[in-house]
């Protein structure tokens, strides 16, 4: 009936979940009964053999019936569900129940320190570079607390020298030769030299770019090879969206940054 029919995919998979232990159930069953037969064969049991051979063939008939119940159980319409924002909602919804802070921005979950994008098209989501197929909210939401008790895998001094050489070269085009000026540069600007490449911004869009800032302004890595220092400043709230790096911190208050500079140890 259309009123029986789960309403999100948690509801969806824990039925198809009991239809299937249901098949198991009966394929046990009828496991045990085929084995039954096949002792009466190698025994020579007449008396039994006949039996047997009519238990199994109930119970093989109960399997097919429990299989089929359990295919057909599974209509849930996952293109739509992963398609309209109606999963997402979902997994928001299972992480506050589970008391795990996950934000959503732009198109993607952030659940510090994970970035997680959905692929519609390929039944699974992407968390940082990594590809995960196992989409029941309750289980994804399991996995991105585990992820949340491991130790940040963020090299955070390899980031702060790209963003220095980048810096660098956004000060020179200013005319600005002397790197100790303390020029700010807005930070856009920053992520534009380093996705110049082909491709380059699909694979490093602009969310993880903002991630990986607020990892590096929590580290406490706060100086480059040749002993210049970086400072990142907040935006003032006059700049466009466009020219600012929003992001949502760790406890999920919201945090803009405009702009970068270093100051050398001479300056």
């Amino acid at each position: 009936m259309e009123a029986d029919r789960p309403n999100n995919l948690e509801q969806a998979l824990a039925k198809t979940e009991a239809d299937a232990e249901a098949a198991c159930k009966a394929a046990s069953a009828a496991l045990r009964t085929l084995k039954k037969f096949r002792a009466a064969a190698q025994l020579g049991n007449l008396r039994e053999l006949q039996k047997a051979i009519d238990i199994a063939g109930q119970m093989i008939a109960d399997l097919a019936r429990q299989f089929t119940a359990a295919k057909v159980g599974w209509s849930f319409d996952e293109d739509v569900h992963l398609s309209n924002g109606a999963f997402i909602a979902e997994v928001l919804d299972a992480a506050a129940q589970a008391g795990v802070h996950i934000y959503e921005r732009d198109d993607r979950l952030y659940c510090y320190p994970s970035l997680i994008r959905v692929l519609p098209n390929d039944r699974a989501v992407v968390i940082d570079k990594t590809r995960e197929r196992r989409l029941r909210p309750s289980v994804l939401v399991r996995h991105l607390q585990e992820l949340q008790t491991k130790p940040v895998r963020f090299r955070s001094e390899a980031f702060l020298n790209s963003l220095y050489d980048a810096y660098s070269t956004a000060v020179k085009t200013r005319g600005k030769e002397r790197r100790e000026t303390s020029a700010i540069v807005p930070l856009v600007e920053i992520y534009n030299l380093l996705t110049l490449l082909p491709g380059q911004a699909k694979e490093y869009a602009r969310p993880e770019f903002a991630r990986d800032i607020y990892l590096l302004d929590q580290s406490g890595v706060t100086t480059v090879r040749n002993g210049a220092a970086v400072s990142f400043h907040a935006a003032r709230g006059n700049e466009p969206a466009s020219k600012v790096i929003p992001i949502v911190t760790k406890d999920g208050q919201a945090k803009t940054y405009y702009g970068i500079s270093f100051t050398s140890e001479k300056g």
